[in-house]
């Protein structure tokens, strides 16, 4: 059954304390922007320049987590080409998926059939996502500091709240409390059976 947004709304006041919720774990993180001074928010001071660090899959960094299989069991879609994952935990927005190519290759590295692939696959997850109930807009990032692996996010935003809207979506899903996995597991399944429809198998 679908989550209304009331639901979720006393869902997350709930978890909170006074309606407030707790920093996320990303506000200790090094490229996290913010820091609180003499009672304000305010940019933290930005370092000077330094050598560029190797990613995951590349020579000098981690293996790529996606090439030793270590995200086998998050599929939830995949074809000749292409793998779809979610996350083994719920997340703070409704779904976070993401779209990965089997092969080993950054997105400046598709080749043309790859690349026409990539936004064929995309357009219709956007369209299933924002199909689901109580989804407002499907957001698809492509961030490539992390990993030399092809992925392209997908974050659903729930349907009615001005706060999550736009790019600080991505910010709440790390501040909201999980949404309940049953909801979860269904859209899930929704997403995976109707992207098969245009080929592929769900695993979900």
């Amino acid at each position: 059954m679908p989550e209304s947004a009331a639901e979720m709304y006393a869902r997350v006041l709930a978890s909170g304390e006074g309606g407030r919720l707790p920093a996320p774990d990303m506000s200790g993180w090094d490229v996290f922007p913010w820091e609180a001074v003499d009672g304000a928010v305010v940019p933290k001071v930005l370092l000077e320049p330094g050598a560029e660090q190797p990613r995951a899959g590349e020579e000098g960094g981690r293996d790529c987590d996606f090439c030793t299989s270590a995200l086998e069991a998050d599929i939830v879609w995949e074809d000749e080409h292409w793998v779809l994952t979610a996350g083994r935990r719920p997340t703070g927005l409704p779904l976070v998926l993401t779209l990965w190519t089997r092969e080993h290759v950054d997105v400046g590295g598709l080749d043309d059939e790859h690349a026409s692939e990539l936004g064929r696959i995309s357009s219709r997850l956007v369209r299933i996502i924002e199909g689901l109930p109580g989804i407002g807009r499907a957001h698809v990032n492509r961030w490539g500091d992390g990993g030399a692996h092809t992925h392209v996010w997908f974050f659903a935003r729930p349907e009615g709240f001005a706060q999550i809207r736009g790019s600080y979506a991505v910010e709440w899903d790390d501040v909201l409390p999980p949404v309940p996995d049953e909801v979860r597991r269904a859209d899930l399944h929704t997403v995976a059976t109707k992207l098969a429809n245009w080929g592929g198998h769900a695993r979900v």
